[in-house]
């Protein structure tokens, strides 16, 4: 769901990495991939075990940076919870504007780092509310 709001927005100039143990780009910033495929890729992926949450920030900022767009936002959908090593604060606040979409009954460590590196904190309920606080949050 939330590949498809952010696809939806600009849909030459995104992407979408998905995190646990390895960083797996599904849609590189600068490589031409329709929506439809994103999605289907991101939703054959399997998540489970360690969470490499600085990993994935600085392979997120990487991304930004190749990016054309005035603004460039990062969007984490998670619970914050770090399994990997690595300085999540320093690589978080690296990425120039990041947004942390976490769940509403698991988001402790979501508010803490939010709060540490000046990210904006949305919570959800589920997958089916990620495209209006996605469009809330980017407004």
């Amino acid at each position: 769901v939330a590949a498809a709001a952010v696809a939806s927005r600009n849909p030459d100039d995104y992407s979408v990495l998905a995190f646990g143990k390895d960083i797996i780009v599904a849609k590189s910033q600068d490589v031409p991939k329709s929506p439809e495929r994103v999605v289907n890729d991101v939703l054959t992926l399997r998540g489970f075990g360690t969470t490499d949450l600085a990993g994935a920030l600085l392979v997120a900022q990487q991304q930004l940076m190749r990016s054309r767009a005035g603004r460039r936002v990062a969007v984490l959908l998670s619970d914050c919870r770090a399994t990997v090593e690595g300085d999540v604060e320093a690589a978080a606040g690296a990425v120039e504007e990041l947004v942390i979409i976490a769940p509403t009954d698991d988001h402790d460590e979501a508010k803490v780092l939010a709060g540490r590196v000046g990210a904006r904190l949305a919570l959800v309920s589920g997958p089916s509310e990620i495209p209006e606080v996605l469009a809330r949050v980017l407004e």
